[in-house]
């Protein structure tokens, strides 16, 4: 691994270290009490690294939910991810190998630091985005081992320690609001999540509303793209 690559890359995901402490730690204390240890947590991790698919494991594991109810709410819940990796295409060209972990560590706050963060001079731009992806997925097994072990050792009270996981992806939004000057994409997606959520949250769900808003905003941002990518440009 290039040293000089994560030197530049880990300054750029502390946020993320701070975060994934926290939540990585929320969840091994929430899988240590249905009864999986840290080896468990540790693996879980390392494979499958997907925090809110990984909360939602951790409900479905404990109330010992059938195969392909586990299935069909992992897609839902990580259907976004389609949206993350068709922007990612440009970035992640010609990455060879790396690509493929690329696509795996693509999660809501590394995409968040890859859509915004740039090289140094000096360090080339490939290694630097790889270097991050892979700071962030050690944080993230760090903290959910030291969360399991915590919970073995300590008692704990684990109601409402969920919400870590949204209050990190809050702090990245509001990075991601004050890096960029466009902010129409941002209003676009906040805008159509709260207008189906009130029209079809009740009566769908809000598993299939999020599908129908992020499929809604997809068709917008084709739509816009040029006048978004014309609007950077002159941003910048």
């Amino acid at each position: 691994m290039d040293r000089k690559a994560l030197s530049a890359a880990f300054p750029v995901t502390v946020p993320v270290l701070m975060g994934y402490l926290a939540i990585g730690i929320a969840f091994g204390l929430m899988l240590q009490e249905i009864g999986y240890n840290f080896i468990w947590a540790f693996f879980m991790s390392l494979t499958i690294y997907a925090g809110s698919g990984q909360y939602l494991g951790v409900t479905l594991l404990g109330t010992g939910a059938a195969l392909g109810t586990v299935a069909l709410m992992t897609l839902l819940i990580n259907f976004r991810h389609l949206v993350y990796g068709l922007s990612m295409l440009e970035k992640f060209r010609g990455m060879g190998w790396r690509k493929l972990y690329m696509i795996f560590s693509l999660t809501d706050e590394t995409y968040a630091l890859l859509a915004s963060a740039r090289a140094p001079v000096g360090v080339e731009p490939k290694r630097f985005y790889f270097a991050i992806a892979l700071l962030d997925h050690s944080y993230w097994i760090l903290g959910s081992v030291i969360g399991a072990v915590a919970g073995a050792l300590i008692p704990l009270d684990t109601t409402g320690i969920d919400f870590a996981m949204t209050a990190l992806f809050v702090v990245i939004a509001v990075d991601q609001w004050k890096a960029y000057k466009n902010h129409l994409p941002a209003l676009l997606g906040a805008g159509a999540t709260v207008l189906f959520l009130i029209v079809l949250g009740r009566r769908f769900g809000q598993q299939q509303m999020l599908l129908v808003s992020l499929g809604v905003i997809v068709l917008a941002l084709m739509v816009l793209r040029d006048r978004l990518e014309e609007t950077e440009e002159t941003s910048c």
